[in-house]
């Protein structure tokens, strides 16, 4: 198990991707304290601890930061995120400020807390879960790309300031993942449409993005630094 004895922290780990990551990492051995929103706690076979945290709500940010300062992880996966697609000249100011708290300061004050830990053990992995809106960009999405080429440059400074440090900071971009949200968003014609745009036709899979994000938080991976991997079935290099 090539993570054995690892503590990794996940934001977001109650759905989607972040649930996928949490359980392929625990398959690996790692230790997992993963975040969550809902009133009930998820179930203890998918993480070892849970937090409940509202990135939101300043409060639960900063809560977080102390349970990340406790848990000392040697691993930090920032997945949760949100998003909500507007007419450029409509974005509401509270919803984008609310966007950028969520997708790009709440990563930032969890970085803060974990890297000092990393640094002194002298091994440390950071990823960052951005999105293709963090690669290009399309109409009704100013808020959220603004939020995830945000991300993207956090990532990029924590790679040049820390790899001395021995931490491995990057990015991945997720294209069109077969989600529960995907599915009731878009409906059976809505994802054939999007598909259809991509050259692999189809959705990818959450275990896909939880295999790349295995291998870029393992020793395995000693070198790849600094990276914002789109994995998308092509859709942003055709």
């Amino acid at each position: 198990m090539i993570l054995e004895g690892k503590k990794a922290f996940l934001t977001g780990a109650s759905r989607g991707i972040g649930l996928a990551i949490a359980k392929r990492f625990k398959s690996e051995g790692a230790i997992v304290m993963g975040t969550h929103t809902g009133n009930n706690q998820p179930d203890e076979n998918i993480c070892n601890q849970w937090v409940k945290a509202d990135f939101s709500k300043l409060d639960d940010i900063e809560n977080c930061v102390k349970e990340v300062l406790n848990f000392e992880p040697d691993i930090l996966i920032n997945n949760a995120g949100i998003n909500t697609n507007a007419p450029f000249v409509e974005v509401d100011p509270s919803v984008f400020q609310e966007i950028q708290q969520v997708n790009v300061f709440t990563p930032m004050r969890l970085c803060q807390s974990a890297i000092p830990f990393m640094k002194k053990q002298g091994w440390g992995r950071i990823l960052n879960i951005s999105s293709i809106w963090g690669k290009i960009s399309m109409e009704h999405r100013s808020a959220y790309s603004a939020s995830k080429f945000a991300l993207d440059g956090i990532t990029l400074s924590l790679a040049a300031e820390h790899a001395i440090d021995g931490i491995v900071a990057n990015s991945i971009a997720p294209g069109f993942i077969d989600t529960d949200l995907t599915r009731q968003m878009l409906g059976d014609e809505g994802i054939a449409r999007l598909t259809s745009k991509v050259p692999a036709r189809r959705l990818g899979k959450v275990e896909e993005i939880a295999n790349l994000a295995l291998w870029l938080a393992s020793n395995e991976n000693s070198f790849v630094n600094g990276q914002n991997i789109a994995i998308d079935g092509g859709f942003t290099r055709v």
